[in-house]
C-alpha cells in the first residue's frame, strides 16, 4: 500500500468514526423524542409519523453500529467501499431534507448542511493524496 492511500483509509476510517456518532445520536433522538425531531424539521406530529421515525431510528442504530465496526475492524478495501457509500448516501440524505414538503426550518437547513459536510468529507477522503 502506497503512504498516500493509507492516508486516505485513515482519514476514511475517522470519518466513517465521526459519522457513526452522528448518526447514533440522530438515532437517539429519533427513538426517545421522535415529535421533538419531527417539528424542528417542520412537520406535526402524529402517532404515525412518530413511529416510522422510530423506525428509522432503529435503522440509524445499525447503520451507525456498521460505520463504527468498519471504521475500526474493516479491511482497506472495505473502508474505501463504504466511504463511497456514504459520500453518495450522505448528499442525497442533504438533497432530501432540503425536499421536504414542508417550508424550510432552521433545523432542516442545519441537517441538509451535515449531511453535504459529510459528503465533502468523505470526497476529500476518498480523493486524499
Amino acid at each position: 500500500m502506497t503512504e498516500s492511500k493509507g492516508k486516505s483509509i485513515a482519514y476514511v476510517r475517522r470519518v466513517l468514526t465521526a459519522g457513526s456518532l452522528v448518526f447514533g445520536l440522530s438515532a437517539i433522538a429519533l427513538l426517545v423524542v421522535p415529535a421533538v425531531f419531527l417539528e424542528l424539521l417542520g412537520f406535526t406530529s402524529t402517532g404515525e409519523l412518530d413511529w416510522s421515525m422510530r423506525m428509522i431510528g432503529i435503522t440509524l442504530v445499525a447503520l451507525a453500529g456498521n460505520m463504527f465496526s468498519v471504521a475500526s475492524r474493516g479491511s482497506d478495501h472495505s473502508v474505501l467501499f463504504s466511504g463511497r457509500v456514504m459520500l453518495v448516501a450522505a448528499a442525497a440524505l442533504g438533497v432530501l431534507t432540503l425536499v421536504i414538503p414542508v417550508p424550510l426550518t432552521w433545523f432542516a437547513i442545519a441537517y441538509a448542511l451535515v449531511g453535504f459536510g459529510f459528503s465533502a468529507a468523505y470526497a476529500v477522503a476518498l480523493t486524499r493524496r
